[in-house]
Parts: structure tokens; C-alpha cells; sequence
């Protein structure tokens, strides 16, 4: 009996996280939005000081030299330009995809990892009633209850059977 209530609780815990997995690469999609939004803005804005001082992106990081100063801002300023490149690349392949267990795989494939770990400090589980959140709850329950299976094996009682006879 308590091995049973032991597998529907672990069935019950594994499907209800499994089925969180949509909603948090939901959450994650809308951060990294806001994230690209951002980027974009400071990008933009250095494009067009450059642009002004006539000179191309590259130029104006080149032309940053001198100072201690000016060299770790060239250096943030190219990290800001690759992340942007990154970050944007992976927004356009989470809105293009179809289905919600794509854009799970996508996030959990490669996310970024200060982005995903901001996300998961601020994350908030929801109620799975999306297909996707149904499917992997369900998944994640029969899981649960597999393992249960599985743990229990070792404790089960073995009942001997009755020699039948032959008359």
C-alpha cells in the first residue's frame, strides 16, 4: 500500500515539474525579447555615434585606443555587438518555431547562461493547460511512476506458489 502511495506521489512530483517546462522556456522567451531589445537600443546608439563621427562600426571600435578606460569599454562594446548577434539569432529561432516542445528543446539546447539563470531566480511555475504542459506532465507522471516501480522492486515480498499436483 505505501509503496503504491509512494508511486503516485513520485508520479504526481515528476509529471508536475516536467509539465513546468513550457513555462519557463515561455518566461525565458520573454526575457531574452527584452534583453535584444535593449541590446538593440545600445548597439543602435553606438552604430550612430559612429556614423556621425563618419566612421563604420568596426572603425570606431578600432579608433577605441589610448586609455585603460577606452580599451575595456571597446572590449564591453564587442561583447555587447556578439551577444546582441547571439541572443538574436536565438529569438528568431523560438518565435519561427511551431510547437511549444520545440521551443523547450531550443531553450534547453543552448540558453543563455546568465539569462536563463535570472530567469530561473524569478521563475513562476503555472497551471499545464497547454497541450505541450499536458503532454509533459503526462510524460513526466508516467516517469515518476516508472521509477516508483523500479525503487520498490528490492522491497517487494516474494510469495511462494502452491505446488500443484498432478492427480
Amino acid at each position: 500500500m505505501i509503496g503504491r502511495l509512494a508511486g503516485v506521489v513520485l508520479a504526481v512530483f515528476v509529471g508536475g515539474t516536467a509539465s513546468q517546462a513550457p513555462e519557463f522556456a515561455q518566461q525565458y522567451q520573454q526575457r531574452l525579447g527584452g534583453a535584444v531589445d535593449e541590446l538593440s537600443r545600445i548597439v543602435a546608439d553606438f552604430d550612430r555615434d559612429a556614423y556621425e563621427a563618419g566612421l563604420t562600426r568596426q572603425d570606431a571600435l578600432a579608433a577605441m585606443t589610448g586609455s585603460e578606460f577606452v580599451l575595456r569599454r571597446q572590449a564591453s562594446m564587442r561583447r555587447n555587438i556578439d551577444r546582441l548577434g547571439r541572443m538574436g539569432a536565438q529569438i528568431d529561432r523560438l518565435r519561427a518555431e511551431p510547437t511549444g516542445l520545440g521551443r523547450v528543446a531550443l531553450v534547453a539546447r543552448a540558453p543563455d547562461p546568465e539569462l536563463a539563470r535570472r530567469t530561473w531566480d524569478d521563475f513562476q511555475p503555472a497551471i499545464p493547460i497547454t497541450p505541450t504542459g499536458f503532454g509533459l506532465g503526462a510524460t513526466g507522471a508516467f516517469l515518476g511512476w516508472l521509477l516508483a516501480q523500479l525503487l520498490r522492486m528490492p522491497f517487494r515480498r516474494r510469495t511462494s506458489q502452491p505446488a500443484r499436483s498432478s492427480l
